[in-house]
């Protein structure tokens, strides 16, 4: 007998390092913020922080080291198939530092998510704190995207502004940032999970609405 409820999205997370961006995911999660289950995360080295936090959220962690591979093709394929094992309806990019082959992010055409800290489309790649210093910027930030095979190139749907202060050291200024990649992450998975937010034809969607070229500003304030 149907009990009338929706199945739970399922969500795997890929990272590389300390994983804070995966813990604002499964803290919005654990809050019923995000209405959704994180099945699995995924990081391309061996004893890192986030593997500790996702052990300690009894989510299955699995280690796929990129040093293994002989070829950037080969880990992606190895990468892919352990993604498909947990069927998920989405795959988050959270410090994940791998450049992707267009075959692999080909395979989940809208259901690719990355948080990049810049400006997009400014300071694709990076040491991207260092060059918006240098360039004597006033403002800096993170924007959040679907993934397509250009680096760093996919739809914005969501952006956070720091000020740049002049004795701002990129140390400082990636912790600012960080802390509105914190915010702004868990929102646009939030909305994804909602049925809210959609990627057609190298655009993305927000309730239907063609989100612009450089994204949604979020407003701590007034969050959608």
């Amino acid at each position: 007998m149907s009990t009338g409820q929706k199945p739970t999205l399922r969500i795997v997370v890929l990272i590389s390092g300390s994983g804070s961006n995966l813990q604002s995911l499964i803290d919005a999660c654990i809050n019923n913020k995000i209405k959704a289950q994180i099945t699995a995360v995924i990081s391309n080295k061996p004893n890192v922080k986030g593997v500790e936090r996702a052990t300690a959220a009894n989510i299955p962690a699995l280690i796929i080291d990129h040093r293994d591979f002989s070829s950037r093709q080969e880990f992606d394929l190895h990468l892919l198939e352990a993604i498909k094992s947990f069927e998920p309806d989405l795959v988050v990019l959270a410090g994940f530092m791998r450049i992707l082959t267009p075959d692999f992010v080909n395979q989940f055409e809208g259901k690719l998510l990355n948080i990049h800290p810049s400006l997009l489309p400014a300071y694709q790649g990076l040491d991207t704190h260092q060059r918006a210093i240098a360039a004597g910027d006033s403002k800096a930030g993170a924007t959040v995207h679907f993934v397509t095979p250009e680096l760093d190139g996919g739809p914005p749907i969501l952006q956070a502004e720091v000020a740049i202060m002049p004795a701002d050291s990129t140390q400082d200024l990636a912790e600012r940032v960080l802390k509105m990649e914190h915010e702004i992450y868990p929102t646009v998975v939030q909305w994804f999970c909602d049925g809210r937010l959609t990627a057609e034809n190298g655009k993305a969607f927000l309730d239907g609405a063609i989100i612009g070229s450089n994204g949604i500003l979020f407003d701590i304030n007034n969050e959608r």
